[in-house]
């Protein structure tokens, strides 16, 4: 059995055969008489998307202009039975917040087909794009261990990592109303969206765990309590899953930008925390299991806060907090998915609750003082700890 913090989980009890069958039936409905719609055999992403299910399809028809062929992607909601990452998969929210950004930035997402938000045609609500062009840094094997970027020439790199910080800048630039940006405020309690955003990661860690508390974890979630930084800058945009595995490049620049899923309004440095942390993330498991010395010249902390500074004028404030809460955020998702692959029988659950967060020696690291101080990964410290 493949270790579970290197291995791919497994996201799907679906039948492919029969999704693909029900597909094609719905596709038959949408297009003009005679079109024949014909779809391929459904694959799944090899390395990437852990979390909703989504799957690549080549589909033909007939149209006007004669035979046709479109490379696509439909994205779904998990089956309830399959155990899902997250409690709630807002496809809706998804389609909108993937509108918003092709039509107010230059951050080039998937062109939209179609979303389905009736649930008979497949079993679940879900929504059709057009499959983008590019390659995205694997977390299985993660690219600090192989592939293609650990592979790259350092001048490379270095592009990559700026166009991707460019990309989230771009993101929080993006000009709408209050009204606008609604549906991306968080329904939980709270006076500001941070408190908002950690009272939903608390929520959601709880019901991730199905009552098996993991120590680290609620250290760590009292920390962020005790710490909250003061309210900050203005609320943007946020991506909620900034990464580089998240975004599609050719030639190390950026072809599409992925996974909306987390997306709210929030503080800025939630997206550049958390793009920083998951680069520390894999780069650990690189130590970890031997791939001395991974990327560390990649996602420098001060490199990343840096650059940001310098486009968008707004200096990274908090920065360790944010750190911290991008780790404990990771954490609750990873434990989530321990449980997951328990259910599909990939790993035993651990008498240790800690050891369903790979990354726990991070964390007790940050709650320590001494993640910064050692800088481990290469990565230099930047901005203002938390107030």
């Amino acid at each position: 059995m493949a270790d579970p913090a290197v291995a791919r989980p497994r996201v799907s009890n679906r039948d492919p055969a029969e999704v693909r069958d029900r597909l094609a039936a719905w596709l038959a409905g949408r297009l003009p008489a005679g079109a024949d719609p014909r779809i391929s055999a459904l694959s799944t992403p090899a390395t990437n998307g852990m979390s909703s299910e989504t799957l690549l399809f080549d589909v033909s028809w007939t149209g006007d202009e004669g035979p046709r062929t479109e490379s696509c992607v439909v994205r779904m909601r998990p089956a309830p039975g399959a155990k899902p990452v997250f409690p709630v998969y807002d496809l809706d929210k998804q389609y909108r917040v993937m509108t918003l950004v092709a039509e107010r930035s230059r951050v080039p997402v998937p062109r939209l087909l179609c979303h389905e938000p009736d649930e008979r045609p497949l079993g679940t609500p879900f929504f059709v794009m057009r499959r983008a062009e590019g390659s995205a840094p694997p977390d299985v094997m993660p690219y600090t261990i192989e592939g293609w970027l650990r592979d790259a020439a350092p001048a490379d790199r270095r592009r990559l990592q700026e166009a991707s910080v460019a990309v989230v800048a771009d993101i929080h630039g993006i000009a709408a109303t209050p009204d606008e940006t609604a549906f991306l405020h968080l329904d939980r309690p709270g006076d500001t969206a941070l408190r908002r955003h950690l009272a939903d990661v608390e929520d959601f860690y709880l019901w991730g765990t199905e009552g098996h508390r993991v120590p680290v974890l609620d250290r760590a979630f009292a920390w962020l309590a005790e710490n909250l930084p003061a309210d900050g800058a203005p609320d943007v945009v946020t991506w909620g899953d900034a990464r580089i595995g998240n975004i599609l490049y050719s030639d190390f620049t950026p072809t599409a930008v992925l996974d909306w899923e987390m997306a709210a309004v929030g503080p800025r440095e939630l997206d550049l925390a958390w793009l920083v942390f998951t680069h520390d993330f894999f780069q650990d498991i690189a130590l970890r299991y031997g791939a001395p010395p991974g990327l560390p010249d990649l996602l420098r902390r001060e490199d990343v806060y840096t650059q940001y500074e310098r486009l968008t004028g707004h200096t990274p404030a908090h920065t360790e907090y944010f750190e911290v809460y991008a780790a404990v955020r990771h954490g609750a998702v990873m434990a989530r998915v321990a449980h997951r692959q328990a259910f599909f029988g990939e790993r035993t659950m651990p008498d240790d609750p800690d050891e369903t967060v790979p990354h726990r020696a991070l964390i007790a690291r940050m709650l320590d003082g001494t993640y910064w101080d050692d800088l481990p990964l290469g990565s230099a410290s930047h901005g203002t700890p938390a107030a």
